[in-house]
């Protein structure tokens, strides 16, 4: 189970990577105003906001990295980075967009789910 939790965190941390791209450097491109339904205009008027939260997703992915690099060690640093992207799913589908829970939230709960169990 510990090998399939850790997989699981990897592909958090990948997740969180890809909405690092979208977010700082594809945001007033058309996949990633696809992706966040942009006009032009917004995308041009959000772009700096976007990029914050982009390098924020960032650390996030970073975390569970180096949660993961310190192998069974980085139980307790995996467990607080999913716990951040679990509460950023969550604040994201009640604050902006219910997809948010499960492209954000969902893969985070499993992440946590596997990882206690895996103990």
């Amino acid at each position: 189970m510990s090998l399939a939790a850790d997989i699981v965190v990897a592909l958090v941390a990948l997740l969180h990577v890809y909405f690092l791209i979208l977010e700082m450097f594809l945001w007033d491109k058309p996949l990633g105003m696809k992706t966040f339904r942009l006009t032009p205009e917004r995308a041009r008027d959000t772009k700096v906001l976007a990029a914050n939260q982009g390098l924020y997703n960032g650390f996030l992915a970073a975390g569970l990295a180096w949660g993961l690099w310190q192998g069974a060690f980085g139980f307790q640093i995996k467990l607080f980075f999913l716990g951040c992207v679990l509460a950023a799913g969550v604040f994201g589908a009640l604050t902006v967009n219910r997809r948010i829970l499960f492209v954000q939230g969902l893969p985070a709960a499993a992440g946590l789910a596997m990882l206690l169990l895996s103990r």
